[in-house]
């Protein structure tokens, strides 16, 4: 079920329990500012969430309420993750759901970065 990114921060969702260590995660990446982990129910051969620290449910929250250091911080992981992936050449694909049109499911902010095969076109239909 898509969620409303108006809504105030669940602080039971699944992501902020993954970081506070009460839910387990395959890490790849983690810093002062973001972690990311393989997706449970990969949409791709390589499927990684990266996920800002802070609680933030969107990319408006987050761009609203968080810190320089926190915007520059979770960019740079993502471009950090896919480097030491070994994703730059041939490529990925960033997506950020939001909201109930996006098909957010999860109230905190995250990227997905897809990769490991050609993805086709960006919107089917």
């Amino acid at each position: 079920m898509a969620i409303d990114p108006t809504l105030p921060y669940d602080e039971n969702n699944i992501f902020a329990r993954i970081l506070r260590g009460e839910l387990p995660c395959k890490k790849v990446h983690e810093d002062d500012h973001a972690l990311a982990f393989h997706d449970i129910n990969p949409q791709a051969p390589t499927h990684i969430l990266v996920i800002p620290k802070g609680p933030y449910v969107s990319w408006d929250d987050f761009s609203a309420r968080a810190s320089a250091d926190e915007i520059a911080g979770f960019i740079r992981a993502v471009g950090q993750v896919a480097r030491d992936l070994g994703l730059v050449e041939p490529g990925y694909r960033l997506l950020a759901n939001i909201g109930r049109h996006g098909h957010q499911e999860v109230p905190h902010l995250h990227v997905h970065l897809f990769a490991g095969k050609p993805l086709g076109p960006m919107l089917a239909g």
